[in-house]
């Protein structure tokens, strides 16, 4: 008896998936990979993520992931002998940081996402962001260097790979005018992405549970928010620190016709077929108005 209980609650997630499933097949959703679950030291965690890509692969959702690597180019820069240095949160990139970050994004970690999605038999297609992206320099109070914002997105080279069923896997990396590779934000990357794709969808994965009313307390998530109330919360303090370019990101791709923007705990398992496949969700969505 309680195996049937549990059987048929199995097939009405099913049910309920199935609209969703058949409204957003062939819709191409982006998904930037980050946080500190990409350095979880059990595989599995990283597993389950790749599955819930490939899974939305697998239903007709045509799927481009964005990641970045932080932590991974600050111990290559200490196995140099090297101190990260940030400014505003984002990294001072001289020459000898560049050259990790690109050693670091470019190989390294693109690598490694690109091998847990193909180990559960889903195609893959490598882009070293700054193949397929131009950036040009980074201006602001601070000289960061070599970090850049995304000025062009060349399309072909990702919808062709998704044309022949493979999910295209990028670093948030770009190149100027004269080649020269330049770190980027990654969540920006992402949004520059998703514009440019003309995604349905925008999913930020990283390793807090979305946006919350107060940050100590996990009950206070914010599960659907209009986009005209996120200036509010900037200028309340709710939104601020790290969350804040992930916002920013989040609004310019809205604001650019992009559907809906997600944030995801990518430790919880399965946390974006939850979010994206049922009625009530798990992270926070934030919504044209």
């Amino acid at each position: 008896m309680v195996e049937f209980e549990e059987s048929q609650a199995k097939a009405r997630i099913l049910m309920e998936a199935l609209p969703y499933v058949r409204r957003f097949r062939g819709s191409i959703f982006v998904v930037k990979y980050g946080g500190s679950f990409m350095d979880s030291p059990d595989p599995e965690v990283r597993s389950g993520v790749a599955k819930d890509l490939v899974f939305l692969n697998f239903v007709g959702i045509k799927v481009v992931v964005v990641h970045g690597g932080g932590k991974a180019i600050t111990r290559e820069l200490e196995s140099r002998g090297i101190k990260a240095q940030f400014l505003d949160g984002l990294r001072v990139t001289d020459e000898q940081t560049i050259d990790a970050v690109d050693s670091v994004l470019n190989e390294q970690v693109n690598r490694e996402v690109a091998q847990f999605v193909s180990s559960h038999d889903c195609e893959v297609k490598r882009f070293p962001g700054k193949q397929v992206l131009t950036c040009e320099k980074l201006q602001g109070k601070h000289d960061l260097g070599y970090v850049g914002q995304v000025t062009e997105v060349q399309v072909d080279p990702i919808l062709q790979a998704l044309d022949h069923g493979q999910m295209p896997i990028l670093s948030s990396t770009a190149a100027d005018h004269l080649g020269i590779c330049y770190n980027v934000n990654a969540d920006n990357v992402a949004s520059k992405v998703a514009i440019a794709l003309g995604a349905r969808r925008l999913v930020y994965l990283s390793d807090v549970p979305g946006l919350l009313k107060d940050p100590s307390d996990p009950s206070s998530l914010l599960s659907s928010l209009p986009v005209n109330d996120v200036d509010p919360l900037k200028e309340t303090g709710v939104i601020s620190a790290g969350m804040l370019p992930k916002v920013n990101s989040a609004v310019e791709a809205l604001k650019a016709g992009v559907n809906r923007v997600h944030f995801i705990d990518g430790r919880m398992p399965h946390s974006i077929l939850l979010e994206i496949f049922t009625d009530q969700g798990i992270g926070t969505e934030i919504v044209h108005d």
